[in-house]
């Protein structure tokens, strides 16, 4: 069986070289996983323990996840134990998808629907905002500059810190929080009576040593907080948080917004990463007409 040390010794070169956590606990379980699959000790791994893996992941997982394991197996054989069989195994292709849009409509009876209203804050920040569902669970107090209609996002995807703007429409209960709460409280809190939202509340806990903060929601909650407005909608799609961030791409495009500032707010490092939502803003294809309607 592996011997533990390696893994130490993993961990550490991923943060030396600052990999979040979500990317080095999932790089450890990949190599974990691959060395519990064929029962040998790292320095007895061959490609051929590799591939055969690979392809039982494949069964059986997206090709995201193979890629994420594979880019594991590599850091871990190339960069801890100096082997060279990755050079001639090659990286497996991506499945291309293109993402799912909501229509205007759908997003404005997904908000409205929602009674809860610190529910139904965070559906429209995510709609609104277009920021990554790991980002809102982490927004505190001190992010909303109400002044300059701008949220920060703080180490969001690539521990890169970024702006974004922030609907006019959310201005008054965005303030009523600064109100209520401290720099350091979340914006977004797990607890029933410091959300804020519904009974006026501070974001505090009562503990038997005073008083506590509020710990943030988790991406689970905001995920089933979703999915439920969706189907009061009546949403017929497959819909999560990051639907609302394709939809808030994909309507500031179909709004004429330029490309490049879009791929400013959604924090992406590449333009082609933005330009996937091309393919799917509706503004050129609605004035297509159909040849069956040319032709009835």
């Amino acid at each position: 069986m592996p011997d533990g040390n390696t893994f130490v010794t993993l961990t550490r070169e991923l943060r030396i070289r600052n990999y979040s956590r979500k990317t080095i606990e999932s790089y450890v379980h990949y190599n974990d996983e691959l060395l519990r699959f064929c029962s040998k000790d790292p320095r007895e791994v061959t490609t051929e323990d590799i591939k055969n893996y690979l392809d039982y992941l494949a069964r059986e997982h997206s090709a995201s996840t193979v890629s994420v394991a594979y880019n594991a197996l590599l850091f871990y054989y190339k960069q801890i134990w100096r082997r060279q069989f990755f050079i001639h195994l090659p990286h497996p292709r991506k499945e291309k998808h293109l993402p799912v849009v909501l229509s205007k409509e759908e997003v404005s009876r997904m908000i409205h629907l929602t009674e809860n209203s610190k529910h139904r804050c965070i559906i429209s920040l995510l709609y609104g905002t277009g920021v990554r569902v790991s980002e809102l669970t982490h927004i505190k107090m001190r992010d909303v500059d109400l002044d300059r209609m701008l949220l920060r996002v703080y180490q969001g995807k690539g521990k890169k810190d970024r702006m974004t703007i922030i609907p006019i429409s959310l201005k008054v209960i965005l303030k009523n929080q600064q109100r209520l709460k401290t720099a350091d409280d979340y914006l977004f809190t797990r607890h029933r009576s410091g959300a804020g939202f519904t009974n006026g509340q501070p974001a505090f806990v009562p503990t038997q040593s005073g008083l506590r903060r509020g710990k943030g929601l988790t991406e689970a909650t905001i995920q089933k907080i979703v999915a439920a407005a969706a189907e009061r909608a009546g949403v017929q799609k497959n819909v999560s948080p990051h639907t609302l961030r394709h939809s808030f791409a994909t309507h500031l495009l179909e709004n004429g917004t330029d490309i490049r500032y879009i791929q400013e707010l959604l924090g992406h490092a590449k333009l082609q990463t933005t330009q996937i939502y091309t393919h799917v803003a509706s503004n050129n294809i609605q004035n297509i007409t159909s040849p069956l309607d040319i032709a009835l």
